[in-house]
This record gives structure tokens, C-alpha cells and sequence, in this order.
């Protein structure tokens, strides 16, 4: 069932795009799985915030909470032990699916996933896909708008990238000066 919970925010990443240590310290009670799904996470600075749920992810979790439960401090994700999953075992887990996704995506290969690059990806999904800054910052539990625009400037940093790949045609710039045969040859007309 973990591998069902990682492989849905593997490959939809803008699910919630939680920190490490909020995924990891998720109880059962901070889930709403009814109308207006959400999760209710307490961040950086004791901050609380709501995070929509999509369908796909909601059917999911309740799936997940139907299974017995490890543990008895009513941990969302436990260990094997029953105890809060460690970063380590979080690590494991996007390893894991990365292997079994490279199959199918060759260039998952030999990046390196971790739940912040999920976090990141979230966020310049949303920023490409037009959604206010003061917006992203909300979901992301930012301090500032200005936080978040590091990933703006991501944005930009990939287009320049980009823009350096084309090269522009060989040739002198100028303006065109024909030859004689072709000045010739529109004078004969």
C-alpha cells in the first residue's frame, strides 16, 4: 500500500507538495477525506495550513487508512516498527520508484529524487501553469512571496538555458546586398 501512496505523489507531485518532515509526521486525524478533502499540516514556525486533496490521492488514502494500522501513536505513515517513517525510509521509498519509473522514462535514470525536488516541481507547475505567486507561497507554508521567488527565477534560468541551445543561423548580419547576375537579371525583366 505504500508503494500505492508513493507512485500516486511520484507521479502526480503537485498533489501537496509537503516538506519532508510534515509528510513524515502526519497523523490519521490531520486527513479530511470527505467534501473538501484536505490534509492539515503544522510547518516551519508552528504554522498551520490546509492542503487540497485531488480525487486520485483521496482514493488512495482511504484505501490506505482501511489497511490495519502499525503503531499506536496513530501515525499516517508508519515504519515497519510502527514508529514515524524515517527520512531514510522516505528516501528508499522515491528510490525505489524511480528505478521501477525509469523503465518506462529512461531519463529518470540517473536523477535524483527527493521529496523537495517533488516540492519544487509542484511549485513550478503551478507558477507555469499561471497561478499567483502570493498563491504558491500560501501552499507552500512561505514566510514571503519573495521565498518563493527563487522559483521564479527558476523559470527564468531555464528559459535562458533553453534559449542558449539555439544557435542563430551561420552567416553575416547586415543588410543584403545582391550580386550583379541578380541585379542583372531583375533589371532584364
Amino acid at each position: 500500500m505504500y508503494d500505492d501512496i508513493v507512485r500516486t505523489h511520484f507521479s502526480n507531485p503537485e498533489q501537496t507538495g509537503l516538506h519532508l518532515s510534515e509528510i513524515t509526521g502526519l497523523k490519521c486525524e490531520d486527513l479530511i477525506l470527505e467534501a473538501g478533502a484536505h490534509v492539515r499540516v503544522v510547518g516551519k514556525g508552528r504554522k498551520e495550513r490546509c492542503i487540497p486533496l485531488a480525487k486520485s490521492t483521496r482514493k488512495v488514502l482511504k484505501a490506505w487508512l482501511r489497511e490495519p494500522q502499525r503503531g499506536e501513536d496513530n501515525v499516517l505513515f508508519p515504519s515497519a516498527r510502527g514508529q514515524r517513517l524515517s527520512v531514510h525510509g522516505v528516501q528508499y521509498l522515491l528510490n525505489k520508484h524511480r528505478v521501477a519509473a525509469s523503465k518506462v522514462c529512461a531519463s529518470l535514470k540517473p536523477k535524483r529524487v527527493t521529496v523537495h525536488r517533488l516540492r519544487h516541481t509542484m511549485a513550478m507547475d503551478m507558477l507555469q501553469a499561471g497561478v499567483d505567486r502570493s498563491v504558491i507561497a500560501l501552499w507552500l507554508g512561505h514566510e514571503s512571496v519573495e521565498t518563493t521567488q527563487i522559483y521564479l527565477e527558476a523559470t527564468l534560468a531555464m528559459k535562458e538555458k533553453a534559449l542558449s541551445k539555439i544557435t542563430p543561423p551561420k552567416g553575416k548580419s547586415g543588410r543584403y546586398q545582391p550580386g550583379n547576375r541578380l541585379l542583372s537579371f531583375l533589371n532584364s525583366l
